[in-house]
Formats: C-alpha cells, structure tokens, sequence
C-alpha cells in the first residue's frame, strides 16, 4: 500500500507570492466576469424573455423567441446570406493569404519589402472607410463601371450597390482585399521558422514550387491555417459594419446585405420592444458560430492526421 506524503506547509513568503500573484490577477478575472460571463448569464436571460426597454418591464415567455426563428423569413434570409459571404471569403482570403506569402518567402523576388509594406495598408485604414472607397469605386459611375464601358465589356453600367444579385459580391471582394494582407502577414511571420534544408532537399529530387507548396509548406502551416481558419470564420459570422454602411441599416437592396449581425442590431435597437428576439438570435449565431469552428477544426486536423 502505497503511503501517501504529507503535503509541505506554504512558507510565508511563498503565500505571499500567490497573494501578490490574485492580486494582479484580480482586475482580468473581474473583466472576464463582468464582461464575459455575466453579459452570458444575462442576454440568455434576456432570450426567454419579451423585453420593452421603454417601460422596463420583461415578460416571461420561454422558448416563443427561438420557435419565432423558424417562421421568420428575414431570419433564413440572413443565415443564407451570412453562410454565403463565410462559405465565400473564408476560403478565398485563407488560398491568397498563403500563396502570396509563399511567393514573397520564396527568393529571389525583387521588391518583396516594398510590396509588404504597400499591400498592408488597407489593414491600418477603418472598415467603415473601407466600405465607403468600394461604394465609391462600384458606384454606377464609379471607376469599374467606367473601365468596363470604356473597355467595351459593357453598353450600359450595372448598378453594383442597388442590384440584389451584386450587392453582397461586392462586400465580398471588399472583405477579402482587407483581410488577406493580415492572415499573409501571419503566413510570413511563420514561414521564416521553416527549415530551407527541406526546401533544398526538395529541389535536389527535383520537386516543383507547386509540389514544394503542396507537401512542404501546407503541411507546416497546417496549425496557423487552423487559426486563420477560425478568426475568418468568427469574423465572417459577426459581419456588421460594412453591410450596416452599405444599405444604410435596412440589409438591402430586397434583403441582400442582411446578415445576422446586422439583423440583431435591427430587432435590439431599431424595435425597442423585441430585445429579446435579438437576444434569442445571438445565442443561436454564437452556438453556430462555435459548431461551424469546431468542424472546420475538426477537418484540418484530419488532414493533417492523413
């Protein structure tokens, strides 16, 4: 029988360690609370609820705010839309982030630091400034408009921020210009630890750049994939800003631009008497947002596993 040893008394100056240790611990675990799990606590709360901020009065109603989910029409619409604009830019901003970051690692490129610099600016510029450059450069008389009259492609100019079928593309593109310098950043940052003697290895049994990319780079970058993989996708999910900018608050032209986010902000603060629905609503996108990551997790790791 195996005796088990009396546990060692702290000393004072040990204790007196751990104290000071909580202490600076104490002003995160009270944001982390407050912030965090109490705001939890409170919006599912709030979901089982018929909230008027007007009055200040809550009316129980139990689970009428999620069944309300599936007979709203604008819901699905915006669930459509905002899995359109993940299932679209997610992997599109993760493809171009990394084979730019793998031309720029690679040598012999003239200008490689200049480019950096360069293509990372949009990143240090506002989403809202952003959005308000691609209104203008997709306006019907905006610049693309002009080049593809002039060039011939077109005989008349497509109104990009008015037409259903383009509207949420042109978000799209917007997001993946912005977004792809930062993940590339990562990629470089990453790529600089990867062994050259693979690379030289590789060349030796005379391994193209695009075989070198495929059984070399990919397979290294594997978990910095996984984490661009999953900031792309919570990113993607909680897109507000720029479709609120885009149709001025209203998710159009005919529900186009309406995206959960978006439509949470409408039923919150635009209908003071539904904050409960936008609480239901918020819950449901975060549990979605959590499953879509889990999987894509879940997948990645696969194939790195294979």
């Amino acid at each position: 029988m195996i005796k088990k040893e009396p546990r060692r008394k702290q000393t004072k100056r040990e204790k007196g360690e751990a104290l000071q240790a909580y202490l600076f611990l104490t002003p995160g675990i009270i944001i982390a609370v407050v912030f965090f799990i109490l705001s939890i606590l409170f919006a599912l709360y709030l979901s089982f609820n018929n909230v008027n901020l007007i009055s200040g009065q809550n009316q129980f109603t139990g689970l009428d705010n999620y069944t309300r989910m599936f007979h709203d029409k604008r819901a699905w619409i915006a669930l459509k839309n905002t899995a359109t604009f993940a299932a679209i830019v997610v992997p599109l901003q993760t493809i171009f982030a990394l084979i730019i970051a793998y031309v720029l690692s690679s040598d012999g490129v003239k200008g490689k630091k200049a480019f950096r610099m360069i293509y990372f600016l949009p990143t240090l510029t506002s989403s809202s400034a952003l959005t308000f450059i691609f209104m203008f450069i997709f306006n019907i008389n905006g610049p693309i408009n002009g080049f593809l009259m002039s060039s011939g492609i077109l005989s008349e100019p497509i109104n990009f921020l008015q037409n259903p079928a383009y509207s949420l593309k042109v978000i799209m593109a917007m997001n993946i210009w912005s977004t792809v310098p930062v993940y590339m950043t990562i990629y470089l940052a990453s790529l600089v630890d990867l062994p050259k003697s693979l690379y030289e290895s590789a060349s030796i049994d005379g391994a193209s750049s695009i075989e070198k990319l495929r059984y070399i780079t990919i397979p290294y970058l594997r978990p910095i994939t996984t984490y661009v993989l999953l900031t792309g996708i919570i990113g993607t999910f909680q897109m507000f800003d720029q479709a609120y900018i885009f149709s001025g608050g209203s998710g159009g032209p005919s529900n186009s631009t309406l995206t959960i986010a978006l439509m949470i902000y409408q039923y919150a603060f635009g209908q003071m008497n539904t904050m409960g629905y936008a609480a239901a609503l918020a819950i449901v996108l975060a549990i979605i947002i959590f499953t879509v990551s889990r999987i894509a997790e879940r997948l990645n790791g696969e194939k790195g596993a294979a």
